[in-house]
């Protein structure tokens, strides 16, 4: 796709020093347009962190405290349940409430489990 034609200008007046300029949009009236001197002085701040694709690298969400899905994980300690293993019979703590009817397994058996 090629721009070859020249992009329209519109003359506006600067909303900070009164001089006229030409801009490559049409002026609205209720917001103010300045010149190229200007502009720089009411440029809005760049954004911190962030990706190309919007999102934040790492830092917080905006769910409150806990952080993102795709950044760290959270400080807090991780709640831990006790818990019978069904194949040695052994006392082992597990991060997940175990459900009624299905078997936990202590994390030697678990890996016995996984292999098989």
């Amino acid at each position: 796709m090629s721009y070859d034609r020249e992009r329209e200008m519109f003359t506006a007046t600067c909303g900070d020093c009164g001089n006229e300029c030409q801009i490559p949009f049409k002026p609205k009236d209720d917001r103010p347009v300045y010149c190229r001197e200007c502009f720089q002085n009411h440029k809005p701040a760049p954004r911190s962190g962030g990706s190309r694709f919007g999102g934040r690298s790492g830092g917080r969400s905006n769910y409150g405290d806990r952080r993102s899905r795709f950044g760290s994980r959270d400080d807090r300690p991780r709640e831990m349940f006790t818990a019978t293993c069904g194949d040695c019979g052994n006392e082992c703590q597990i991060p997940f409430k175990p459900s009624e009817g299905r078997p936990v397994y202590c994390r030697e058996c678990f890996q016995n489990h996984r292999q098989n």
